[in-house]
């Protein structure tokens, strides 16, 4: 599986959801990045992807949005797709 990176804070309710979803999926090893812990890290991931929100996911290198974007692959069926590459 290809590896899952995660910008994320501890309380955000729509990164424990893309998490479960991620986890329902088979992906057993998520590097989540805290940026409520790190200001640094927010500042790295707005740089990366010009996004303020979290969480930001990054699968296999290429960056796939946030919850709503991972549903939404989800949905269309590319998500086993897409961690299988």
């Amino acid at each position: 599986m290809v590896p899952v990176v995660m910008y994320c804070t501890a309380t955000c309710p729509y990164c424990q959801r893309a998490e479960r979803l991620l986890r329902e999926r088979g992906v057993r090893d998520i590097e989540k990045i805290r940026v409520d812990l790190d200001p640094e890290r927010r500042a790295e991931m707005i740089r990366k992807c010009g996004r303020r929100s979290v969480p930001q996911i990054w699968i296999g290198g290429q960056h796939v949005g946030g919850c709503d974007d991972l549903e939404a692959i989800e949905h269309a069926g590319r998500l086993d797709e897409l961690l299988a590459e």
